[in-house]
């Protein structure tokens, strides 16, 4: 036990070690507050839709050349939740078709674009780091930590601002249409919020995880809980010791931090699942 501690301080004397874990930190309580607002939506899809939307997205970044890659995967991350939002509401293309139609249409364009020009002698290793996230988080650059850091904050700024009116679209948008409310605009903000957490949290785990993060904190407290507020609050809790729990174990262990990460999470969501058991069962 003395070795982990004395292990742990050591990683934890540099300072890019203490930026990854409050970035990490930031982006599981961002995801973890739109989660909820997605799962009891039946929406949860869209973050893996996205997620690679961001992956094609990136692949297009890397053959331009930019150092900056959030320049275009920002944009069209956000322009693509803008899309689905529309597409959702359309009688002919049903929100999980469209949703299925452009994350398997990005996936193929961006492993296409890698392959065709390669950036690298190592395409394979490019691909599977997109798709799963840095090994370590060493690898995060000071200005992606910034970056990160800034619009995290933004994004749980926008939510706290704007909790009443995503709560009512969130479990009733026709009864707050008819009490005034602009449920178009609410739900293009939680579109925009969630392709930029989508983008934030790449760096961590990956494309294909992404989603997990998202995913697994609102299921768990759902498994306890039953408010609005309380799953939330459960959920954020939860996200944040599931990543920095998950961010320790990479760095004593040596693996994958997305992976990591997300099988924390997993652990987490049996462990909530056994309580709510246990708590129907009184």
């Amino acid at each position: 036990m003395t070795d982990i501690f004395s292990q742990l301080a050591y990683y934890f004397q540099y300072d890019i070690v203490r930026y990854a874990l409050i970035v990490g930190v930031l982006i599981a309580l961002c995801s973890s507050l739109l989660g909820v607002t997605l799962v009891l939506k039946r929406f949860s899809f869209i973050g893996d839709g996205l997620s690679h939307v961001a992956f094609g997205a990136m692949a297009v970044a890397g053959v331009t050349g930019l150092t900056n890659n959030m320049i275009i995967v920002m944009p069209v991350t956000v322009g693509c939740a803008v899309l689905l939002l529309a597409t959702g509401r359309n009688t002919k293309i049903k929100g999980d078709a469209a949703v299925a139609m452009i994350s398997v249409g990005a996936l193929a364009f961006g492993y296409l674009i890698m392959n065709k020009f390669p950036t690298s002698g190592n395409v394979s290793g490019d691909v599977c780091t997109s798709l799963f996230g840095s090994y370590s988080i060493l690898s995060l650059s000071t200005e992606t930590v910034i970056i990160c850091t800034v619009l995290s904050i933004i994004v749980v700024a926008l939510f706290v601002i704007f909790y009443n009116k995503i709560f009512a679209v969130t479990f009733d948008e026709s009864f707050a249409r008819a009490t005034g409310t602009r449920a178009g605009v609410y739900n293009l903000i939680i579109a925009v919020i969630i392709a930029v957490i989508i983008v934030l949290g790449m760096n961590f785990v990956g494309s294909l995880l992404i989603s997990a993060l998202i995913i697994f904190p609102a299921l768990s407290a759902m498994r306890v809980f039953k408010s609005f507020r309380s799953v939330t609050v459960c959920s954020a809790c939860l996200s944040v010791v599931c990543t920095a729990l998950g961010i320790v174990i990479s760095l004593l262990a040596k693996t994958p931090v997305g992976a990591t990460i997300v099988a924390v999470d997993i652990l987490a969501f049996g462990v909530f699942s056994l309580i709510g058991a246990i708590k129907g069962r009184g």
